[in-house]
C-alpha cells in the first residue's frame, strides 16, 4: 500500500518516538540499559556488551529498515502496519532482535 509523503513522514517518526519511549520507560524502571541516539530518520540502540541496531527510515522507498545481528530487514505499511519481506510485523522482529542482543527478553509493543 503506497501513502502519501507526509502519511509515510508522520508513521515513520511516529514508530520511532514510541521506541525511544519504550527504552525510556525501560531505563526509568531499570530493566535495561540501552541507549539511544537520534538523528533525523535514524535511531541507533546501543545494546549492552557493545552491539548495536540500527533503524532508519527510507523516504524515497517508504521503508523502515532495520539492522541488527541477525541481518538486515525492510519493512512497509501494509494498510495496518510495518511488515517486512518474509511478513513479519516490526515490533515483532525488532522485540526478537533486541532480546538476542540483550540478553534478556524485551518486548516491544508499539
Amino acid at each position: 500500500m503506497s501513502l502519501s509523503d507526509a502519511d509515510y513522514h508522520a508513521k515513520a517518526h511516529a514508530l520511532l518516538a514510541r521506541i525511544e519511549a519504550q527504552i525510556d520507560a525501560w531505563l526509568e524502571d531499570d530493566v535495561v540499559d540501552i541507549d539511544t541516539h537520534r538523528t533525523g530518520g535514524l535511531l541507533e540502540l546501543s545494546m549492552p556488551g557493545g552491539s548495536k541496531i540500527v533503524l532508519n527510515t527510507q523516504p524515497p522507498l517508504q521503508e523502515i529498515w532495520l539492522a541488527a545481528r541477525a541481518g538486515g530487514y525492510h519493512f512497509k505499511w501494509d494498510g495496518a502496519q510495518w511488515v517486512d519481506r518474509e511478513g513479519q510485523e516490526f515490533c515483532a522482529r525488532l522485540s526478537r532482535c533486541a532480546s538476542e542482543q540483550a540478553g534478556q527478553a524485551l518486548s516491544f509493543s508499539v
